[in-house]
């Protein structure tokens, strides 16, 4: 019959060697500036979400965005209300 030998590991990292080598692996926080436009916080070369501005040009229309957004909703709410 064979005997199954167990492999023993002979140069065991330790604790700090492990954890010197992990230490570069730590989570940021994101870097927020102040929007030009509106002063709100927001990411560094993005959109800002709450004007819409980047660079000082209008990217995206937030008005004509939350607009759609709530004929949808009304629309959706009278297609679920049961009609008497």
């Amino acid at each position: 019959m064979y005997t199954l030998e167990v492999m023993v590991v002979r140069m065991r990292s330790t604790k700090s060697h492990r954890n010197n080598r992990r230490s570069h692996l730590k989570l940021e926080n994101p870097s927020l500036i102040a929007c030009d436009n509106c002063g709100e916080m927001k990411l560094k070369h993005i959109v800002c979400p709450n004007c819409g501005k980047y660079n000082n040009r209008e990217v995206v229309d937030i008005i004509g965005k939350t607009t759609r957004k709530e004929a949808k909703k009304t629309e959706k709410k009278k297609e679920t209300v049961p009609a008497k």
